[in-house]
């Protein structure tokens, strides 16, 4: 290797190697443009401290940020996801699974356990967003599942926390059918009157939104998160009608009644124990 190429080289590694190390400090709201340090938006729950724009959260995040300190107890870590169909796209299934299982350090898209909301004990079952998108396979399926019969024979309530593009295509009918089983789920769970909250974050879209995630005796949501089925331009031409601006928002889905309620995130955990407490205080 010549000198030349050995600065070449050098020069790569310097520059490569400065942007894996240098944080980002600063964050643009897309809202309103503000410019915020990262810690200040951080320790705000992740909403700009200017026009509240609501950001989205990780699901560890979100877990530390709705649970009690050292109450959450996960459950069903050992279930991954198969390919049953060898599913081969861009790259094949399996690989992809492996990816992001990589990358977040999560077998699957939800995390399913018991913790306690300002000391009331649930189910709690949360979706990572960062493991494809979310979506709803058999694995995420069979966990939702199992933190209903938990509830059931706890007599807790279920809070799901929806964050998914909707079911994971992968699977084919694996995963359509998950809907289904959720649904039939939820209903063992209304007839040990046992309380379901709902809650709509950034983004709840597809199979997910089709399913258990309006299926809440008490559905919450985000300001600002959408929520729908389809995206707005395949809507568009399947209709082929102009759509109402900002038709897939939850203000707008408040005002037409699809939803009971939006909550500030600062309130979400007071909100959660508040409406379980009231729901389940004769138990």
């Amino acid at each position: 290797m010549g000198f030349t190429d050995f600065l070449k080289n050098l020069k790569k590694t310097r520059v490569q190697s400065s942007e894996q190390d240098m944080p980002s400090h600063w964050i643009k709201c897309p809202k309103c443009n503000a410019l915020m340090y990262y810690k200040e938006v951080f320790s705000k729950h992740h909403v700009c401290l200017k026009c509240h724009y609501h950001f989205r959260m990780g699901a560890q995040d979100r877990l530390e940020f709705l649970c009690d300190p050292q109450s959450f107890v996960e459950f069903d870590q050992e279930l991954k996801p198969v390919d049953p169909l060898n599913f081969v796209d861009k790259e094949s299934y399996k690989q992809r699974v492996k990816k992001y299982q990589a990358k977040t350090g999560r077998p699957s898209a939800v995390i399913s356990g018991q913790g306690s909301v300002n000391g009331i004990g649930m189910q709690i079952v949360i979706f990572d967003f960062a493991f494809m998108g979310g979506s709803l396979g058999s694995v995420e399926g069979e966990k939702i599942v199992r933190a209903i019969q938990r509830a059931v024979s706890n007599s807790q309530a279920l809070l799901i926390v929806s964050a998914s593009g909707g079911a994971r295509m992968q699977e084919s009918t694996y995963s359509l059918m998950q809907m289904a089983k959720t649904s039939a789920a939820l209903n063992r769970l209304a007839e040990a009157k046992l309380p379901f909250i709902s809650l709509l974050t950034d983004p709840t879209f597809g199979g997910v939104s089709a399913s258990f995630a309006f299926l809440g005796d008490l559905i919450i949501a985000e300001p600002g998160a959408m929520v729908g089925f389809a995206g707005a331009r395949v809507i568009k031409q399947t209709i082929g009608a102009e759509l109402p601006q900002g038709f897939q928002s939850t203000e707008f889905l408040l005002e037409h009644g699809l939803i009971d309620m939006i909550i500030h995130r600062k309130d979400l955990k007071k909100t959660i124990s508040d409406l379980v407490g009231m729901l389940t205080e004769n138990r």
